[in-house]
């Protein structure tokens, strides 16, 4: 049986991009048995981090600050924004920073959203430029207030991003759920790779995602974006520790596997819900 790539969530091995899953599952890390904690004194190893040296920190959130840009690094509260800041990468989040939906593992705003900023792509295609960046990851809110759901608006980014870098550009969606024609105008895009986040088991879907969400739709996302254009890479992520079991954690994987998810990311999540 074909092997589903899982890409190490270890924030020293991430790309120049930043490389957030988004959707809970940045900056994870590797879990160590608590008798193995205990055994190297208070606080385990991986639960350290030195404070980044030099003041690439200030130069990133400064020039993030200047375009007047969002990141999920900041507004997910992630813990690991400084050493990401410290290497001058970032995940861009575009749509502005009020999500429509109630994940209730997420610490993003939600409410009502403002009007979308029409120069938001040159921005965020500014920033990529002068942070040197070789490979783009923009994710969103999600906005089911917007006809499309913000897909013209992703595709304008990705486009400014390329023409004004070069770099190859990631995509974090939203759903789009029950809105083909605002996923399709994503895809137009031409992502080099295209992530949505499966987040957690069937089960646990409505309790996780909250009640608009459905795990079949998830899948078939995924699975029409290689429809459309198989030459995009898809992409998706898993948090764990939410109370799943392997079997139903192996059946996802299974499915993911029948839409021909190319990569998977896993997170964890310090408790259960």
């Amino acid at each position: 049986m074909t092997q589903l790539p899982i890409v190490n969530a270890n924030i020293s091995e991430q790309t120049s991009s930043g490389g957030c899953g988004g959707g809970g599952s940045c900056g994870s890390t590797g879990v160590i048995p608590v008798e193995q904690s205990v055994a190297i004194g208070r606080l385990p190893k991986w639960l350290k981090r030195n404070i980044p040296k030099g003041n690439f920190v200030n130069k990133t959130a400064n020039l993030l600050d200047e375009l007047r840009l969002e990141t999920v690094c900041d507004n997910a509260r992630c813990p690991n924004r400084m050493e990401c800041y410290s290497q001058q990468t970032a995940t861009f989040m575009i749509l502005g920073n009020v999500c429509t939906r109630p994940c209730s593992f997420c610490a993003v705003n939600r409410g009502k959203p403002d009007e979308l900023e029409s120069d938001e792509p040159e921005r965020v295609a500014e920033a990529a430029f002068r942070l040197g960046l070789k490979h783009v990851v923009i994710t969103s809110v999600t906005r089911d207030d917007l006809p499309d759901g913000g897909g013209d608006h992703f595709y304008q980014c990705v486009k400014a991003v390329r023409e004004k870098t070069g770099a190859s550009v990631e995509v974090l969606t939203p759903d789009f759920i029950h809105n083909p024609a605002g996923l399709e105008r994503v895809v137009e895009s031409k992502p080099d790779v295209f992530n949505h986040n499966t987040e957690t088991v069937p089960r646990l879907y409505r309790r996780v995602r909250g009640p608009k969400s459905d795990y079949r739709w998830t899948l078939e996302l995924l699975h029409r974006v290689k429809e459309i254009n198989p030459a995009i890479k898809t992409k998706s992520g898993l948090m764990l520790g939410l109370g799943e079991t392997h079997e139903e954690l192996f059946e996802v994987l299974a499915d993911l596997l029948d839409v021909h998810c190319d990569f998977l990311t896993l997170g964890h999540m310090a408790e259960s819900f």
